[in-house]
């Protein structure tokens, strides 16, 4: 019984014993005798009523719990964790994995990009951050000033920043210049055509470039490492998360776009990367990812606020464990080697 039940229970027990009082009182009574007066009982005042329900919040314990499950005595442990959206459905799938382990702790996931979930974890308002990128040393610096304590990052997986194309698309393979000169400011790439293909069923050969926002850690990452920190060409689709990258370039015949591996369809293409013109082409897949042989890979990372401690250094033990890293490879992405797995 909850408190307000036990609270109504107890108002009424007293209404209904004055009620009983006065049925007592009507009984037939032998004759001759004079029946005895009954005394109505006085109902609580304001403040009783308050003292009691009081009363009633102790001795029941009714209160916040952090389980939100009705009726439940144990209190569940919450870990807030936001960021990336690269790594947001690799997040929500350790959650709910974690949660058969550890039942009583509640991991609460949120996205919005690298930027967000660094930015909360600089104030100090979540546990974990989610990116796609490193952080940045004036990032390091105000969580430092904000929270006394230096984030420790932590590598729990590897993704190939994939290109893609529409399915029809005749292209195959990409250079790193290519890509740059599609995508930054001043480069002189805008049509198919300069790529040396056609593609069927549109007389437009013009280049519908798909992008991130700038808070995304993968639109930081691509500018820096492929771009090599030139400014964006204005006029681009930019996209809130990975998977609307992937969705608007398999519904636009003549669209580029890029995101992680692990959102590709059969709807796209992912093109082969060169270094340069004069290197090997190479796919985005686990294997050239584990050698370092794909031009644009990179490290799903975490950050916490300092060394982690109880219910969240056991959650970061557990990602880079055999059982987390298990969900990595089953969300489209590269575990990490078995020797830099965490040891049970």
């Amino acid at each position: 019984m909850n408190c307000y039940s036990q609270f109504i229970f107890a108002i009424t027990g007293a209404s209904m014993g004055s009620r009983g009082s006065r049925w007592q009182s009507r009984s037939p009574k032998p004759e001759g005798r004079k029946r005895p007066e009954t005394r109505r009982p006085k109902l609580p005042t304001l403040s009783g009523l308050a003292a009691l329900f009081a009363l009633c919040l102790v001795l029941t314990g009714c209160g916040k719990s952090e389980s939100g499950g009705g009726g439940e005595t144990a209190k569940k442990q919450t870990i807030q964790n936001q960021g990336s959206d690269t790594m947001v459905n690799l997040a929500q799938a350790w959650a709910e994995e974690y949660s058969k382990v550890a039942p009583e702790v509640k991991v609460e996931v949120g996205g919005g990009g690298s930027g967000v979930g660094i930015a909360a974890l600089e104030k100090g308002t979540i546990d974990i951050a989610n990116a796609s990128r490193n952080m940045k040393p004036e990032e390091i610096e105000a969580a430092k000033r904000n929270t006394g304590k230096e984030p420790k990052e932590f590598i729990v997986g590897y993704d190939a920043l994939a290109v893609y194309v529409h399915k029809e698309n005749p292209l195959n393979e990409i250079t790193l210049d290519q890509i740059a000169q599609i995508y930054a400011e001043g480069g002189t790439i805008t049509k198919w055509t300069d790529l040396g293909v056609q593609v069927p069923g549109t007389s437009d050969q013009e280049i519908v470039r798909v992008s991130r926002q700038s808070n995304s850690g993968t639109y930081e990452f691509l500018r820096e490492h492929v771009l090599h920190n030139k400014d964006y060409k204005l006029g681009s689709r930019d996209m809130n998360g990975s998977k609307e990258v992937v969705e608007l370039v398999s519904s636009t015949p003549t669209a580029i776009g890029y995101s992680g591996m692990g959102y590709a369809t059969p709807a796209v293409k992912m093109l082969k990367v060169r270094k340069t013109a004069g290197d090997p082409a190479y796919e985005p897949n686990v294997a050239n990812t584990l050698a370092k042989t794909y031009p644009i890979a990179r490290s799903l990372l975490v950050y916490t606020l300092g060394e982690p401690q109880g219910a969240v250094k056991k959650y970061v033990d557990w990602m880079m464990s055999d059982a987390g890293q298990k969900v990595v490879e089953a969300t489209g992405y590269v575990p990490l080697p078995a020797e830099a797995r965490a040891k049970p």
